[in-house]
């Protein structure tokens, strides 16, 4: 669960540093409250939670699975995704790759890397996972759980435009410093509810992407 808004110091971590707190910190034990369907899965915005309430009593919370790619070049970058401008959801929006998890799928793990391939091209020989970051429920009927990645430079990437429009590496330092986390809010349903954002350069990355990784820097920065 983040702790909403909260402004810390930035942590600097190399490559080696960041790979090895992750697997230290991580594993690949599935919480039960993927598949429960009577669990609500929290974001740990006050605002997203309530309204993810609100449709947990309308639909199902769907389980999903997304991939976080970190690559291990000198300064790490993170691959992220913009999704299709045609998209019936989330259209034009930055994204982790990933998707919902199918029966075939033998793990959210798997999950997340088969989305990665399918939308990006990003062959798993390249993608070692480290394991799963907390479950985030979103307010659109989601409940995700990251995997975290370490992915070997060399790969070359496919992009499949009937899902995604683009690829693009974002530096590591950027998305993990407390300075560049934004808060921005808007209207749902009569309240109002606070989110992440973390504009970079002319993409705007926000919403569930930008609340996955302020849980990453938790998890991995923070003492």
């Amino acid at each position: 669960m983040t702790k909403p808004f909260q402004k810390d110091e930035p942590v600097r971590l190399g490559a080696a540093d960041f790979f090895a707190r992750s697997k230290a910190r991580l594993t690949f034990d599935v919480p039960s409250a993927l598949y429960d369907p009577n669990i609500v899965p929290m974001s740990g915005d006050p605002g997203t939670d309530k309204m993810l309430e609100i449709v947990a009593r309308e639909q199902p919370v769907r389980p999903a699975a997304v991939l976080i790619p970190v690559i291990d070049r000198p300064e790490p970058t993170v691959l992220l995704t913009q999704r299709s401008a045609h998209l019936n959801d989330h259209a034009g929006q930055i994204a982790f790759p990933g998707g919902k998890i199918d029966a075939m799928d033998a793990s959210p793990r798997d999950a997340a890397l088969r989305e990665a391939e399918e939308e990006v091209g990003l062959s798993r020989d390249f993608v070692e996972p480290v394991g799963y970051l907390d479950l985030y429920g979103t307010a659109f009927g989601f409940r995700i759980l990251p995997t975290v990645a370490k992915v070997r430079p060399g790969f070359e990437l496919t992009i499949n435009h009937s899902e995604v429009d683009d690829a693009f590496e974002v530096p590591l330092s950027f998305l993990m410093d407390p300075a560049n986390h934004q808060v921005h809010s808007k209207e749902f349903r009569g309240m109002e509810r606070f989110y992440y954002a973390m504009p970079f350069a002319e993409r705007y990355i926000w919403g569930a992407t930008a609340g996955i990784l302020r849980v990453l820097y938790e998890r991995i920065y923070l003492p």
